[in-house]
């Protein structure tokens, strides 16, 4: 989850918070994230630099509604890795006339107060839900028409559900900054003798088309 630069966080309470588990610099743009072997922890945006990352932004989302989301996240900072939870989901996706009843799932084992381990999507699922942020709710048609509307188990969401989900928006980051918005039509395509050999393998000249061969070979 995205926080941002420490210096951008308000709440001095907050950023003593986030201190404690990082000494970097406080334009640093950061993301809290939950590991296996490290727990959930804090650690700069750059880290990504040149991956391919999907950005999953929440629809409409107040600041102050955005804030308290923040302000759990880093309340989670240190939380263990919760090992048995993913266990308990793989489960969970098991068909249960085949597993014996004391394999079977404990998700649904639902407890007051907070979890001293948590996984990744869990802990974003958690966050959200602080301000009753949907993503991926049960929805029931009414006979008048009306809808009632119930909140996900967050220990079931999983990554998936934020690019599944109607309430959030992904993000597509440009390929090529300022010509990101070329029409498809007004492509410059480049021959692929340009490219290393490894390349070469994964890419077609600019000239090819599918063959009536090629077209039957893949029938």
């Amino acid at each position: 989850m995205f926080i941002g630069p420490l210096n951008q966080l308000a709440n001095p309470m907050l950023r003593e918070a986030v201190q404690a588990h990082y000494d970097g610099q406080a334009d640093e743009p950061l993301l809290i994230e939950s590991f296996l072997g490290r727990g959930t922890i804090v650690q700069p945006l750059r880290l990504y630099e040149g991956q391919h990352l999907r950005l999953a932004r929440p629809r409409d989302l107040k600041a102050p509604d955005a804030d308290r989301v923040v302000e759990y996240a880093i309340s989670r900072l240190g939380a263990a890795y919760d090992v048995r939870q993913i266990f308990d989901l793989l489960r969970f996706l098991f068909p249960w006339f085949i597993l014996p009843r004391r394999w079977r799932s404990s998700l649904f084992q639902l407890k007051t107060g907070k979890s001293t381990a948590t996984v990744c999507s869990t802990m974003i699922a958690e966050a959200f839900g602080q301000v009753q942020f949907p993503i991926l709710p049960l929805v029931l048609r009414q006979s008048d028409g009306s809808a009632r509307f119930y909140r996900r188990n967050p220990k079931l969401c999983t990554p998936s559900d934020f690019d599944y989900s109607p309430y959030f928006d992904i993000i597509k980051y440009p390929l090529t900054g300022n010509f990101s918005g070329t029409r498809y039509d007004q492509i410059d395509w480049h021959s692929m003798t340009e490219l290393t050999p490894q390349q070469q393998g994964l890419y077609v000249d600019q000239t090819f088309t599918a063959s009536q061969h090629d077209i039957q070979q893949i029938d």
